[in-house]
């Protein structure tokens, strides 16, 4: 593909940029104050990094948070077994997606084959210093990750770049599609698009963009989440015959809708426990305190007979949650939510056998979301009454529950080879650009 010529609005992107330096260190700081950067790494965010480049052809993927770097593990593996000289780069956005990066790779990866960083922010200097030092055959996006400067820069170079898993909601893309020119342009920059589902292609190429294709989704290739089964069969000695179900990965705003449910379905299911596992686990303290102090997991507190509620406020332990409960509501999606919601990835539980419900709020996985209604594993629940007659349903008839974990089960694995496939077009486009 030819360089696109970006134009005006990129170089006005650009010097703003430029006049916003100081302020973005500021918030830079404010960050750090609230706990959202780490004070070792602050300077990665700024595109400074003292570690020398690795030799050899490097791809780096980047991934804004914990959901899209869970995507990109398996892919990660894939490139390693397909070119064994092959350094990988992998960037977050997060603090939370950084522990979790390095948690399952390691400091620098297996066998230093992967190097874990924060993006730098999309300011002109920060970038090319990032670019400069790091050098990259290949820059491959992940999801909705569209910053001017960093495609900028990466077209300036000759860096070919990708986009994978794109997903491109109705009414984002009603919005993009009043920038025009300019988002053509954007999506122009790339060298392969690979949408996440059909829909989301359609609506990459109504605003413009040319090479897009849908092979599958990588979160529903991703591996099932881990767990340490010694610590399984404690938890589940703790919990005994107590009825349980989980409030997945919830919201702020959310917590209030299960202490209703918790309070509605307690009075016909005695002893009832009900899990609950913030997105963020920074908040499992205010969680806590707004659910009758109840035990946390990160205070090292197992569940007790005084409470009805625990907090399981840890990183990277969701698989162990969903293995001590075949009954997920999942958050980000109930009435109440504070922002827009949208859900969250139902393959997870799916893939550990777990019947599954979401509040109507579904758009950031619509397309996995009806599937797997369609096939009776999902429910879609309107309001709270609904949630609580689900809730309720699943605790009192275990064959419906059962069935509907089991039709899940079978369908979480739709992608199966997605991860090779990828890996294979990906190192294809390395030195496409001259």
């Amino acid at each position: 593909m030819s360089d696109p010529r970006l134009g005006w609005p990129f170089a006005a992107w650009a010097g703003a940029g430029l006049l916003v330096e100081p302020a973005m260190r500021l918030l830079l700081r404010r960050r750090l104050s609230l706990g959202r950067e780490l004070p070792e790494r602050l300077a990665e965010r700024r595109g400074l990094d003292p570690s020398p480049r690795p030799e050899g052809r490097l791809i780096w993927l980047h991934a804004a948070s914990v959901g899209e770097t869970l995507s990109l593990l398996p892919l990660l593996h894939a490139l390693c077994q397909a070119d064994p000289a092959l350094k990988l780069l992998l960037t977050t956005g997060t603090v939370n997606a950084q522990r979790l990066a390095l948690q399952r790779l390691g400091e620098d990866g297996p066998e230093r084959r992967i190097w874990c960083r924060f993006v730098p922010l999309d300011l002109p200097r920060w970038i090319n210093r990032f670019l400069d030092h790091w050098k990259p055959d290949l820059a491959v996006l992940v999801e909705s990750e569209l910053w001017p400067n960093l495609i900028a820069g990466c077209v300036r170079r000759r860096i070919p770049l990708a986009l994978l898993n794109a997903r491109l909601s109705d009414r984002s893309a009603r919005r993009w599609a009043r920038a025009g020119f300019i988002v053509r342009r954007l999506l122009g920059a790339f060298d392969w698009i690979t949408a996440r589902s059909e829909q989301d292609a359609i609506r990459f190429r109504m605003l413009g963009a040319v090479s897009v294709e849908h092979d599958g989704d990588l979160k529903q290739a991703a591996a099932v989440l881990p767990a340490d089964m010694d610590e399984q069969a404690r938890l589940r000695m703790v919990l005994g015959d107590r009825p349980v179900w989980l409030a997945a990965s919830t919201h702020d705003g959310e917590e209030e809708a299960v202490a209703r449910l918790h309070d509605a379905l307690s009075a016909r299911h005695p002893g009832l426990l009900t899990l609950v596992a913030p997105r963020h686990p920074e908040r499992g303290e205010a969680v806590a305190a707004l659910l009758g102090h109840a035990p946390r997991r990160s205070a090292g507190q197992d569940p007790d007979q005084a409470h009805g509620y625990w907090i399981c406020d840890t990183m990277g332990e969701l698989g162990l949650f969903y293995r001590l409960t075949d009954i997920v509501l999942l958050g980000n999606s109930l009435d109440g939510v504070r922002g827009s919601g949208g859900g969250h990835n139902p393959l997870e539980p799916a893939r550990l056998g777990c019947a599954i419900a979401s509040g109507p709020h579904v758009q950031n996985f619509e397309a996995d979301m009806a599937r797997l209604q369609a096939a009776g594993a999902l429910a879609i629940l309107p309001d709270l009454g609904a949630c609580e007659a689900w809730l309720d349903a699943m605790l009192q008839h275990p064959v419906r529950r059962q069935a509907m974990a089991d039709a899940a089960h079978a369908l979480a694995d739709a992608s199966a080879g997605l991860p090779e496939r990828l890996s294979r077009r990906l190192l294809a486009l390395i030195g496409t650009r001259r």
